[in-house]
């Protein structure tokens, strides 16, 4: 097959770059940075350095992970062992769909644009206001998602310039026209900024998206005439390389933002809403309100809708006799339910979650881009650095529950920390792999050309091609 024109290849990265970054834009990528501004005082650099290393750094090297392997998060995690294969990726897609990220950008939706209108309205907020909102906001998104085959063109191409052009009006205003204000960093980001840092960037789940949308990307790619493996790779760093660099300036912009605007910010303080909805209001007055509702409503929906898709083309497959549709409907349902909680109580019940599952992606993929390396396939590698992860994990997963009695036992070696402690035990397991990997000769070498298994590959191509 004749490979594309210079001018072809780029008219096919810019464009999935754009629905990539739209893609991963959702509610916490608007919640969080402006939080981390005006919590984190004279630290504002490293809070910002930590969570755009898991925010930013880390969702595009998932992409390039599942680019490399030519496979999505159901191959990558059926590298560690059979069950692992088959929980690893369901525990994903459930909290990256109906358990908690399409509840989450709905409430927020309703918290950052949908509120504000009705108090600029006169209206009071209350729970039939938010009921509504909900019911309208996930019949939008299930109806766009039932059609999704022309949702990566009109994103990249449409919906990802009007969206970076209303944030770029709202950032550049708000450090135009509003004065910085000072404030001391409060705990935890005083004492322990970077990983404070690191663990907001686990809340935007940007990694756990990016071994599901990977996928997708590759998918799109290939179906615009980038068929090699070697030009498959580079559009996916290029296309990744593009949403990592939007991502990270809008997540500066907002961080900056909240720098700039008056609010009461606190310890008990877990996002950036009111922030947000200040720097609106203060500096755009009742057309900031429009601006910023319109923003926000773009951002999640379109976040909704490939969550929507993803997850029911996922679920079809690993459960035919439930159509399509159906598991759409059922994604929709429980996810309306949830969001009618509020984005309080789905913050809470989602950390142990995200604390347990992030270790578990990010080791997943340290082992997949070293494997990409290797002359054959690791196999106690995996084995020993993804249970390792999750094993001390877990501990910061119980500790985000309430209890603190493992971390406590575990801090008295000097050693641990809550955010980061994970990760020197995996990679010293990871090590650990290697050398028994080396020492046994118990890898092989793949077969050239060899194909996934065809449940694999029957699972995540359905799943990239709703998308």
């Amino acid at each position: 097959m004749t490979q594309p024109s210079s001018r072809t290849a780029v008219g096919t990265i810019v464009p999935t770059g754009l629905m990539l970054f739209a893609l991963f834009f959702g509610a916490g990528n608007l919640i969080f940075p402006p939080l981390l501004g005006a919590a984190s005082g004279g630290s504002f650099i490293p809070v910002m350095a930590g969570f755009i290393a898991t925010g930013v750094l880390m969702p595009l090297i998932t992409v390039v992970a599942v680019s490399t392997s030519g496979e999505g998060i159901l191959g990558l995690a059926r590298r560690v062992g059979p069950r692992f294969g088959l929980v690893m990726p369901l525990a994903v897609y459930l909290a990256i769909g109906p358990l908690y990220a399409i509840a989450r950008v709905t409430t927020v939706a309703y918290e950052l644009a949908t509120r504000p209108v009705l108090e600029l309205w006169g209206l009071p907020d209350s729970r039939p206001a938010l009921l509504v909102h909900v019911t309208v906001f996930m019949a939008i998104a299930f109806g766009i998602a039932r059609s999704p085959s022309r949702l990566a063109d009109r994103v990249g191409r449409w919906l990802t310039p009007a969206l970076l052009a209303l944030l770029a009006l709202l950032c550049g205003v708000t450090v135009l026209m509003a004065p910085g204000v000072e404030r001391e960093a409060i705990e935890p980001y005083a004492g322990a900024p970077l990983t404070t840092g690191l663990t907001q960037g686990y809340l935007t789940m940007d990694v756990l998206a990016a071994s599901v949308f990977g996928i997708v990307v590759i998918t799109s790619l290939r179906e615009r005439g980038l068929t090699s493996p070697k030009r498959l790779v580079r559009g996916t760093i290029l296309s990744g390389g593009i949403a990592a660099a939007l991502l990270g300036l809008v997540y500066v912009g907002l961080a900056v933002l909240g720098t700039r605007t008056r609010g009461e910010i606190t310890p008990d303080t877990k996002d950036g809403t009111e922030l947000l909805r200040n720097a609106a209001s203060s500096t755009l007055g009742t057309s900031g309100v429009v601006i910023f509702a319109a923003i926000v409503i773009l951002a999640c929906l379109t976040t909704a809708v490939g969550l929507l898709a993803s997850w029911a083309g996922y679920a079809y497959t690993a459960w035919p006799a439930v159509s399509f549709n159906r598991q759409l409907a059922a994604c929709a349902i429980v996810s309306f339910t949830l969001a009618n909680l509020g984005l309080s109580a789905i913050l809470k019940i989602a950390g142990p979650l995200l604390n347990l599952l992030y270790p578990f992606a990010i080791a997943l993929v340290a082992v997949t881009l070293v494997d990409a390396l290797a002359p054959g396939r690791l196999r106690a590698a995996y084995r020993w650095c993804v249970i390792t992860a999750g094993i001390f994990g877990s501990v910061s997963a119980i500790t985000a529950a309430g209890w603190d009695g493992p971390s406590r036992l575990l801090a008295r070696t000097g050693l641990w920390s809550d955010s980061t402690g994970w990760i020197l035990p995996a990679f010293i397991a990871l090590g650990i792999g290697i050398v028994l990997d080396v020492r046994s000769g118990a890898w092989s070498t793949p077969v050239p050309g060899e194909p996934p298994s065809q449940v694999q590959h029957d699972v995540e191509h359905a799943a990239a091609s709703q998308l």
